[in-house]
């Protein structure tokens, strides 16, 4: 491949310019009006306009990208994350236009797009899937009903979501009759798909994923867990790998039934299959991402390898550089996502960076698609930066993120750093002691 379009914006499309650029591959980056002066569009070796700011008039215009993928002449489109990544219309479009997508094929983007449908592959694939309604459920009536049988407490999702977008807990019916509209019409605005499923709600549970890599000869490889489980609104906030949770015996179970998953479905590229476990280390598959995830730095800090490289290779039709056998682990790594958010309500904060001091050192790698004097607009995602550090064991990975986080800044809008700094000293953090509610109990400072 000489050419390559970046389907994306910010921090991932600098990534994946980074990687293309070591191999000597011209990028061509798409941007709205909000993203003019981005660092991204100036690293690209072109650019070029596509909209207006709101997404559905720039990044998720299918037909303009593809239009501008022809007129550049690219040998392939790579979606990031977000937007048109597990869009599984568009992949398909590229194809037939004889451009490559970057990711699974098509089909399976379709699949495992669809939750309702997911669960069942996994089902039939002998993968354990957390007890649910077997169908999207059509009315309240019928999510009533589901819901008293299998016992509050429930959460309510969309079908044809994911990254915590349409997700409500309930512990009761009154919550389920206020939550089901409002998550029926957040469903319909993100994915175009306003189905509802239902899935039984698991206690003081670890939100545990496994990164999957294929390539299309039928090797399918894992590169480890990362443990995901701070979370906040259903979203990741802190990401580490290994887990501080897992027993090696249940390690090797849960990335070797990821490995089986991939397989039943005819996996290649890049993906990551995720898992709630329970206290008792029993874990129930939760879905399936198809595309590069963005925290995928923890795996290549953690292994030591480019994952954004494996994934041009196998698109070019290349076998895994490596085998199982020889991927190892070679550091403790965290991310961190800085967010333009107020830290104790998680509101987005909108505005401008006026001053920014996020120093990358040997330990710790900043993934960040801004810069001073750059603009976070309320369009988009407001995560700033990836601050990812590594060591050679957790304690020492630790240090080096509360040595980090007590020098650096940013100014002009407000962020998650207190956040950061209050969770680097809690005695529960750093025992590893933590599940998905972790941050209701944490107060800020």
């Amino acid at each position: 491949m000489q050419k390559i379009l970046i389907a994306n914006r910010g921090e991932i499309a600098l990534r994946i310019i980074k990687t293309c650029q070591a191999l000597g591959i011209e990028t061509v980056a798409v941007y709205s009006d909000a993203d003019a002066n981005m660092p991204y569009v100036k690293e690209a070796t072109t650019a070029v306009r596509i909209g207006e700011p709101p997404v559905q008039k720039s990044y998720l215009k299918s037909d303009e990208i593809l239009a501008v993928a022809k007129s550049e002449n690219v040998d392939a489109i790579h979606p990031g994350y977000g937007f048109l990544s597990e869009n599984s219309a568009f992949a398909k479009t590229a194809e037939e236009n004889g451009i490559v997508f970057i990711g699974p094929s098509h089909e399976v983007i379709a699949l495992m797009g669809d939750k309702v449908a997911a669960r069942e592959a996994m089902k039939k694939a002998d993968v354990p899937v957390v007890p649910g309604s077997e169908s999207g459920v059509q009315t309240l009536e019928e999510a009533c009903e589901f819901a008293a049988a299998i016992g509050y407490p429930i959460m309510l999702k969309a079908s044809g979501g994911g990254g915590g977008i349409g997700m409500q807990l309930c512990v009761n019916e009154e919550e389920l009759k206020k939550a089901y509209v409002s998550t029926k019409s957040r469903a319909k605005a993100y994915f175009g798909n306003d189905e509802l499923f239902i899935e039984k709600y698991i206690p003081n549970a670890r939100h545990i994923e496994v990164q999957i890599f294929g390539d299309t000869k039928g090797n399918i490889v894992h590169l480890f867990e990362r443990d995901c489980s701070i979370q906040r609104r259903n979203q990741k906030v802190i990401e580490e790998s290994p887990s501080p949770f897992l027993s090696q015996e249940a390690r090797e179970k849960i990335c070797q039934t990821a490995v089986e998953a991939a397989k039943a479905v005819g996996y290649y590229n890049a993906g990551t299959v995720e898992f709630i476990v329970d206290e008792h280390e029993q874990f129930y598959f939760l879905e399936m991402n198809t595309r590069l995830q963005v925290e995928h730095p923890v795996t290549e800090e953690m292994t030591g390898i480019d994952l954004v490289k494996w994934q041009l290779l196998v698109a070019e039709g290349a076998s895994l550089p490596l085998k199982q056998q020889e991927i190892r682990r070679q550091k403790h790594a965290i991310e961190f996502r800085v967010y333009a958010e107020d830290p104790a309500t998680f509101l987005p904060s909108p505005g401008t960076i006026t001053s920014m001091n996020l120093s990358q050192t040997y330990s710790v790698r900043i993934d960040s698609g801004y810069s001073e004097q750059t603009t976070v607009t309320p369009y988009y995602d407001p995560m700033i930066a990836k601050v990812i550090v590594s060591g050679e064991s957790r304690a020492a990975a630790i240090e080096t993120a509360r040595q980090f986080f007590n020098q650096s800044f940013i100014e002009g809008i407000k962020t998650n750093l207190p956040l950061f700094r209050r969770i680097l000293e809690e005695e529960e953090f750093k025992k590893g002691k933590y599940t998905t509610s972790y941050l209701s109990n944490i107060p800020i400072k």
